[in-house]
């Protein structure tokens, strides 16, 4: 009876053993795949303020593609989440002007001109809601500078401010938005 007693614990002691085992496993295997994910292909976002409002809104919880600039460079109207020099938060913005281009702001416009328009054309901000308000200014860009402002022109903080980014600041563009529900999808330009 006691070698019974002593059988069952014995059994009872592997499988637990046993389980300790596979949770552990489960537990490193996991962390070998969303460690590296999260370090170095995407990571989240929660927007903090109104400065890209009425498309983005204080609170929505967003997934940031940190790889894809590693392969091609910015496009003109995509949305980024970008740190600045010296500064420890991060900014959500949309990219206006791309490098080696001039922008100027005139009139509550906002012209390009780079080498496939030497003439310049209106960018068409669709995106936007309401008229703008704009300060009349001019900018000129280098081979690596990015020129970015917010989707609430008259909330935001932005190069108009700062000036222009390089593209080492900029973290990653927004790829999904995951808060809220209502709003859950990629984000297309």
């Amino acid at each position: 009876m006691e070698e019974i007693k002593e059988l069952k614990k014995e059994k009872f002691f592997r499988r637990f053993l046993s389980e300790i085992y596979e949770i552990a496993k489960f537990v490193a295997i996991s962390l070998l795949i969303v460690v590296p994910i999260r370090m170095w292909v995407a990571q989240p976002f929660i927007v903090s303020g109104a400065s890209m409002e009425p498309n983005f809104y204080n609170g929505d919880y967003l997934i940031i593609d940190e790889v894809s600039y590693n392969i091609k460079n910015p496009q003109r109207e995509e949305v980024v989440v970008l740190k600045l020099p010296g500064n420890s938060s991060f900014f959500i913005k949309r990219i206006i002007g791309l490098p080696g281009e001039r922008i100027e702001i005139k009139e509550n416009k906002i012209y390009i001109f780079n080498k496939e328009n030497p003439e310049g054309f209106s960018l068409e901000e669709n995106y936007l809601q309401g008229e703008p308000n704009y300060f009349d200014m001019s900018f000129a860009l280098t081979d690596n500078e990015y020129f970015v402002m917010g989707d609430n022109r008259s909330q935001s903080l932005d190069s108009r401010r700062w000036g222009s980014i390089s593209k080492d600041n900029i973290v990653g563009k927004a790829l999904l938005r995951l808060w809220p529900l209502n709003s859950l999808g990629f984000i297309i330009k």
